[in-house]
């Protein structure tokens, strides 16, 4: 992975509040997020936000797919969650798809950071946010 600069001091912040195993996974994520987008030529650029006070990436230029935002879950040190838009059907679709993974309602994936990530399933559900 590389040292991808941040847009805003405030997303750095961001993740240097989380515990470090949190912000190992979260900037994997980070990182997968921009290169895949720099893969597909229907996404264009993204921006790097804030919202609701956690790392928060979507398009703008052209405006695709839908916000995806990586945070820590406050009740458990161990996971992490990858979230959309709760009335998109990409958890629905991604339930059908990858039965095994771990979801928290209609919103997101959830990940535990003991455990090696699954790649290609996170690439999967990133390319599908953002178109």
């Amino acid at each position: 992975m590389t040292n991808r600069k941040f847009q805003h001091t405030a997303g750095q912040k961001a993740y240097d509040s989380y515990p470090r195993k949190i912000t190992e996974k979260l900037l994997v994520f980070r990182e997968l997020i921009f290169r895949i987008a720099g893969q597909l030529d229907e996404v264009g650029q993204i921006e790097e936000t804030l919202k609701w006070d956690n790392p928060s990436y979507l398009t703008y230029a052209p405006k695709s797919g839908t916000t995806i935002r990586l945070s820590a879950l406050r009740a458990k040190d161990d996971k992490v969650a990858m979230s959309v838009h709760c009335q998109t059907s990409l958890i629905a679709d991604f339930r059908q798809l990858y039965p095994e993974l771990e979801y928290d309602g209609n919103r997101s994936l959830l990940f535990d950071v003991n455990f090696t990530l699954p790649l290609g399933t996170i690439e999967h559900f990133i390319s599908s946010a953002l178109t």
